[in-house]
């Protein structure tokens, strides 16, 4: 018989796994509830009876209804899943990497910038492909200065002057967006700017899901990669390099990665605060602090919580409301819960 102690740590060891399994059961299930809720026949039967219909090659019994399905909610749900997972792993991501848990993806001004490059696009009356696009630019752009900014500055702590470098940069850039938004039209250009750094996927379409895929899976593929680096890394450089760790190119690479993970998904979705700085935490409390295991939580976690947030902003009222104002509500109190509580999650 194998001594109780072997018993319980492989039970330890199996349970990571098996609430991932749980966890993306969950997340299926309020795909599919996701997909139901709206104002146009609402109800499981339609969605089931539409899901039969592709898979057997019928033609829709309700042709309009399969129209919302398969070009408004699904588009909707799938950009609701990505970017929930996305930004979720970005704020894992660098949490782990700087080591502080209240560290979120608009810590290098990646949300910020966005945000004003979207605003200048509305501003100047682009297209939306050229709103996206400069939402994009302007994500990437204010990284690219932070990181300019702190590569200059020799003789500090490279990571405190890189957070800081972060910070300025989130002034300033949000000084031009008050600027774009004191001279934008009233009627038109301002209701617009302000809906869009709320947060919205009211109008995400097929091709923006398409359009932000490959940078997403980009942007994923070295966090998911080098998550066992990472992982050494949360404890801290000196340990990390002394285990064979180069924790400059990593965190490099990695910061890059969730960057541009941001980035692509702020163009299409607007600013959605709050996701990437509460679910690692509750990920951490779910999974554990192992990065391997704590990122894939986090990214069904996080895909999750912005569909039950997209289901609420779509039903609590007879307007839609901005993800921001949800994504806040649910937000803060669950931090200021987490600190009232005084849980070490963290380590």
């Amino acid at each position: 018989m194998r001594p109780a102690g072997v018993v319980q740590q492989e039970i330890r060891g199996r349970m990571p796994g098996r609430l991932l399994i749980v966890a993306a059961g969950l997340v299926a299930c309020l795909a599919l509830l996701s997909m139901t809720v709206g104002r146009y026949a609402g109800g499981a039967t339609p969605v089931l009876s539409a899901m039969a219909d592709l898979l057997t090659g019928s033609p829709p019994a309700d042709p309009l209804f399969s129209t919302v399905l398969w070009n408004v909610r699904l588009p909707r749900v799938v950009a609701g899943m990505v970017a929930g997972a996305a930004l979720a792993a970005s704020g894992a991501t660098f949490q782990g990497l700087f080591r502080n848990p209240l560290v979120s993806p608009d810590l290098l001004g990646v949300s910020v910038g966005a945000s004003l490059g979207a605003a200048l696009g509305i501003f100047l009356s682009l297209h939306v492909l050229a709103i996206q696009g400069l939402a994009f630019a302007g994500g990437l752009m204010a990284v690219g200065a932070a990181y300019g900014v702190a590569a200059a500055v020799r003789h500090r702590d490279p990571v405190l002057t890189l957070v800081l470098t972060g910070i300025a940069i989130q002034a300033l850039v949000g000084a031009g967006i008050s600027l774009i938004k004191i001279l934008a039209d009233p009627y038109d250009q301002l209701p617009a700017i302000t809906f869009w750094l709320l947060g919205s996927m009211t109008a995400v379409t097929r091709f923006d899901v398409l359009s932000i895929l490959p940078a997403v899976a980009l942007g994923l593929a070295p966090l998911i990669l080098l998550r066992w680096r990472i992982n050494l890394m949360t404890l801290g450089d000196e340990e990390a390099q002394s285990l064979g760790v180069d924790t400059r190119a990593v965190r490099l690479v990695t910061i890059a990665g969730a960057t541009l993970v941001t980035a692509a998904t702020v163009s299409v979705t607007g600013v959605i605060g709050w996701i990437g700085l509460i679910v690692p935490h509750a990920a951490r409390m779910i999974f554990g602090p192992d990065f391997r295991v704590m990122l894939p939580g986090s990214m069904l976690l996080g895909a999750g919580l912005l569909l039950i947030i997209d289901m609420l902003a779509r039903s609590i009222a007879t307007i839609e409301v901005p993800l921001g104002i949800l994504t806040a509500v649910v937000g803060a109190p669950f931090l200021l819960w987490l600190m009232a509580s005084g849980r070490r999650s963290w380590q």
